[in-house]
């Protein structure tokens, strides 16, 4: 069942991509941990990595709700891709807000792959409160950092960092690093359960020399642009990659019991009352996550009360349900789920990373738990 996320006409090349590149390359990026590079050039090529740039750089101007489609239909048949393409759009509309016209305009050109780098060894999942640091130096600007896990970092030509302030008053301060910036290095490769391809490593900085004018907005004004722009582009886009992983896990999963047959008895796994219903909970748990997740766009897309309370619960919602639906997958497909062959096993895998990814399904929930109480976040 296709999702209606993706059934737009300027989708139609992503679409092509997602067949032709993506889906031919899913099992090996993951069985490898291989960066999916052929990926990143096609949806550059295509115009894709610039489709929440602004017309007037060169970019689609889609917003939010276009992030969030591409980004479900391509975690539909590779994870590490699609996180890759989701940590770049949230870059993305940062530095659409408050970066240089020429690295706004590489992007929509399809030449400049962006990442954030918020999460931190000392501060946790706690991305909103940075313990690394900025100070002034020889008219410069010094920042010393341990990041914790940067998708794409080896891979990425941009950081959109996080520090302590330089010298104002508030939780934090936002700098774009370009990559090859003197001073960072990576400690070690990704190698992990799941989106294994997604080159998600610590980053170190030592006294990484930038100039001022490398901040993005105003001193100690991160906070703010984490809350109004980060947050929901993160949270949605997260949101949506569970999405298409749940949408693969029970295509494929249907498309097996239909498919497997006791010989003896003439029946297919299908005909069997219990796997039907496993099927049919995998689907209504699917949809009610996509409702949610097109429900959160409009309230954000209509300014409605309740906006910020379903941009905390969407992604809650869609990593926990992404786990049970492929842990069903994995159930209703038996031994057969456990072959790489089947595909079964991997979305298995890159499910789990949502509800562990900043901000993590616990905090989610004591921040719904406050909003419902009517307790401040913070």
């Amino acid at each position: 069942m296709p999702s209606v996320l993706s059934l737009t006409p300027y989708l139609e090349t992503l679409e092509t991509i997602a067949v032709e590149v993506i889906r031919p390359t899913a099992a090996e990026i993951d069985q490898t941990g291989t960066f999916p590079r052929a990926a990143m050039n096609a949806l550059g090529e295509s115009g894709l990595l610039g489709l929440i740039s602004a017309p007037e750089v060169g970019g689609a101007g889609q917003g939010l709700r276009g992030a969030v489609r591409a980004v479900e239909r391509v975690a539909r048949e590779c994870g590490s891709t699609a996180m890759v393409l989701a940590m770049h759009y949230a870059g993305t509309a940062v530095i659409e807000a408050h970066g240089p016209e020429a690295v706004r305009r590489d992007i929509a050109a399809g030449k400049h792959l962006t990442t954030l780098a918020f999460s931190e060894s000392g501060s946790r999942s706690h991305f909103w409160a940075p313990v690394s640091t900025a100070a002034p130096y020889n008219g410069t600007v010094h920042l010393d950092a341990r990041k914790g896990w940067v998708t794409s970092a080896q891979e990425a030509d941009s950081y959109v960092w996080s520090s302590r302030p330089l010298g104002a008053e508030g939780a934090s301060t936002i700098w774009l690093v370009p990559a090859q910036t003197p001073g960072l290095s990576i400690p070690t490769p990704f190698n992990g359960l799941g989106l294994r391809g997604n080159a998600s490593s610590p980053i170190t900085a030592h006294e990484v020399a930038l100039p001022r004018a490398a901040m993005l907005g105003p001193d100690g004004g991160g906070f703010d642009m984490m809350m109004s722009i980060v947050l929901p582009y993160f949270q949605l886009m997260n949101a949506a990659f569970s999405l298409g992983t749940m949408e693969s896990a029970t295509t494929k999963a249907a498309a097996h019991v239909a498919g497997a047959r006791f010989e003896h008895l003439g029946q297919t796994l299908s005909d069997l009352p219990t796997i039907r219903a496993y099927v049919a909970r995998m689907r209504v748990k699917t949809d009610m996550v996509h409702a949610l997740l097109l429900d959160a766009l409009d309230a954000i897309e209509t300014n409605r009360a309740d906006a910020m309370l379903r941009v905390l619960e969407v992604k809650a919602a869609a990593g926990e349900t992404s786990t049970e639906v492929t842990d069903l997958a994995m159930r209703v497909c038996g031994g057969a789920a456990f072959r790489k062959e089947v595909g079964i096993e991997r979305h298995f895998r890159d499910a789990r990373a949502a509800t562990v990814m900043a901000p993590t399904t616990d905090v989610l929930y004591d921040f719904i738990g406050k909003a419902v109480c009517g307790m401040p976040l913070f």
